[in-house]
């Protein structure tokens, strides 16, 4: 009887073989995946936060260098272009560097692309 238990006990461990390798492999997988996927992402966060800051930059550079051409202009004409600056500059100093889970990142870049465009169309410059 007790070679009739062993031989079915060993019968259920072979039929049970796939399912539960099946889960391990789902497991090992899964954990792998995971990291793969967080290595990935964070790769892929920097290079767009680095694209991003990029842009940025060059339109902090961009605006600071024609309000330096535009300290000696004191018309009502260049008045109205510095005032664009100015407001250009206070959005870019505003904009969340630090926390990218801000919920308006994307809509406050926005923003500051569509400024940006308005200003070099005032001042006849080509985007």
């Amino acid at each position: 009887m007790e070679a009739a238990a062993a031989g079915c006990d060993m019968f259920e461990e072979i039929v049970m073989a796939e399912e539960r390798f099946h889960g391990e492999g789902y497991q090992e997988g899964y954990a792998d995946g995971s990291h793969v996927g967080v290595v990935e992402g964070r790769r892929y966060g920097s290079l767009l936060g680095a694209k991003i800051g990029s842009e940025i930059g060059f339109y902090l550079g961009f605006a600071l260098t024609w309000q330096c051409l535009f300290q000696k202009c004191t018309d009502e004409k260049n008045n109205k272009k510095i005032r664009a600056l100015d407001y250009l500059i206070r959005m870019i100093q505003k904009f969340p560097y630090e926390d990218p889970t801000y919920d308006k990142l994307q809509e406050d870049l926005e923003k500051i692309r569509g400024k940006f465009k308005q200003l070099c169309h005032q001042l006849s410059q080509v985007t």
